[in-house]
Parts: structure tokens; sequence; C-alpha cells
């Protein structure tokens, strides 16, 4: 059982490590536009920066590869270069009904499963060179699709959307509770579903004139990213020397607000 986990947690830490420079750059190339954008009461105004709306609508490209490449590169991480294809796919198909980070981790899971059995599968001597670029890839792709857009995808979406209407409804709550709660959600999962559902929900409360509900949001963001970063700085004999690089990066993303650095940190695996 503790084999598999870890194989499991190797499979994920796959994606993460290949989808870190998507982030990375995407969130400092929005960040640099918003930073740089006349603010209005409804947020930053691009209508008089056409620079800056090109660099933000770049940045907006690379945080739109982001499922895909996750998925992707968990399902490879699984069942090698075949299982690329269909697990792209299951995370496109996750950015496009709303499942979220959730949703792309479990096409990717679910992908390399599927490219694992379909590499067993006996075949014609003629057909062996088509396996792995043609016919595994149609067959995942469809079966991986199937699942997604017909059994899997809305109901993660749906729970996501459920979660925002809960915390809609607690606007009138004591503030302290909602902030603690929002910002539990924010690190929870550094930057995944239930991190993005507390994101968009303070960025809503703007609009209506609610800036505290998205202040606790801001603060909560960087605490991840700053946290760990720290800890490699201030215990530095608990890690590796790539570790602690990773750690300067953490404290970079968190400066600017992506909560995601810590993916790149595993726990110290020594202690004194």
């Amino acid at each position: 059982m503790q084999a598999r986990l870890e194989q499991w947690k190797q499979y994920l830490l796959t994606g993460v490590s290949h989808v870190i420079p998507f982030i990375a750059s995407g969130g400092i190339l929005i960040a640099l536009a918003i930073s740089l954008a006349p603010m209005t009461g409804k947020g930053p105004d691009f209508s008089h920066a056409p620079v800056l709306k090109l660099i933000i609508d770049i940045g907006g490209s690379a945080f739109a590869l982001l499922l895909p490449v996750l998925a992707g590169y968990i399902s490879y991480a699984r069942a090698g270069k075949p299982g690329l294809v269909a697990g792209m796919v299951g995370g496109q198909i996750a950015h496009t009904v709303n499942a979220g980070f959730l949703g792309a981790l479990i096409a990717g899971l679910l992908a390399g499963r599927v490219v694992e059995q379909l590499k067993k599968m006996p075949a014609p001597k003629a057909l062996k060179p088509l396996m792995p670029i043609l016919i595994i890839p149609i067959l995942s792709s469809l079966a991986i699709g199937v699942l997604m857009f017909e059994v899997l995808g809305v109901p993660i979406a749906n729970l996501m959307v459920t979660l925002g209407v809960w915390l809609k409804s607690m606007g009138g709550a004591n503030a302290m509770v909602l902030g603690a709660l929002l910002g539990a959600m924010v690190a929870f999962d550094m930057g995944g579903p239930i991190n993005k559902v507390a994101f968009f929900f303070g960025a809503s409360m703007i609009a209506e004139g609610q800036y505290q509900v998205m202040g606790a949001v801001a603060a909560a963001v960087c605490i991840p990213p700053l946290g760990l970063g720290l800890a490699t700085k201030l215990r530095k004999s608990l890690w590796t020397e790539q570790e602690r690089e990773a750690g300067s990066a953490a404290l970079g993303m968190g400066m600017i607000g992506i909560t995601e650095g810590p993916f790149r940190l595993p726990r110290p695996t020594r202690c004194e």
C-alpha cells in the first residue's frame, strides 16, 4: 500500500513539476500588467494601454495551458509517451467543463490507467507500430473524453459552484469567521480548485464594494509560498541544495501573489 501511494505521489509530482513554469511565467506577466495598469473602482483598466493588454493576454494564454499540461504529464508519468494525448485531452476537458485543478488531476490519473491497460492489449503484428502513435491515443482519448464529459467533469464543477454559493450565503456572518474560512481555503490546496473558489469569490465581492473579503484572500495567498520559502532559509540543514533553490523560487512567487510555489518543495527528509 505504501509503495502504491509513493507511486501516485510521483505521478502527481511529475505533473506539477512540468506545470510550475507555466504558472510562474503566466503569473508574473499577469501581475506585471496589472501593477502597471491604471486602477479603477472595478479593477485595472486596459482600454488605453494596448501593450499591457497584450502582456496580460500572453500571461493568460500561459495559464490556459495549465490544466492540459498538468493532466498530460501525470498520465505520462504513469504510462509513458502514449499517455500524453489522453492526459492533455482530459485536462482540456476539465478546463472546458470548469472542473478545474481537481478535475485535471483525476483526468491525468485515469488517462494513465487507461493507457496502461491499452498497452497490454494484444494486437496483430502489422498494427504494433501504430499502437503507441495512433491507436492507443485515439482509444484512450475517447475513453477519457466520455468519462470527463459524461460522468466526472460536471459533478466536480457543480461541487465547486455549490461551494461558491455556500460562501456567498455567509457574506453577512461574522467577518472574522469568514476571513478565517477563506484564508484556510486559499492555503489548503495551494492553487487548486478550493483555492480558486475562494479567490474568485473574493474578487466578485470587490464589485459589490466588500473589499475586506478580498483582503483576507490576498493575505492568505502569500502565506504557503512565503512560509515554506522561509523554512528553507531558517533551517538550511533540513533541506538539500536543490530544495533550498526551490525555496528561493517559492519566496519570489509568494511576493507576487502566486500560491503554487510550495508544490516544488517536498517535505524535509532529515531532522537534527
